[in-house]
């Protein structure tokens, strides 16, 4: 699964600190959420969309024949 944490982040002049802290993870969770390294709960999906006021799949991209034969 994709994402688009960075550009959303960018779009809205945080720095991955900033953003950590709105939405109580470190730093380092940030790094690996937007390098694709660590795929975020979905509480925390849900958390980070409400903060952009977008829908969890205008950031979290599925991708894939394995993603799209999931019920």
């Amino acid at each position: 699964m994709k994402n688009k944490l960075k550009v959303f982040r960018a779009m809205h002049n945080l720095t991955q600190e900033q953003l950590a802290d709105k939405i109580g993870v470190s730093r380092q969770t940030v790094i690996a959420i937007e390098s694709d390294k660590y795929l975020p709960s979905l509480g925390l999906a849900f958390k980070i969309a409400r903060l952009f006021k977008v829908r969890v799949e205008d950031i979290f991209i599925r991708e894939g024949k394995e993603d799209d034969n999931e019920n």
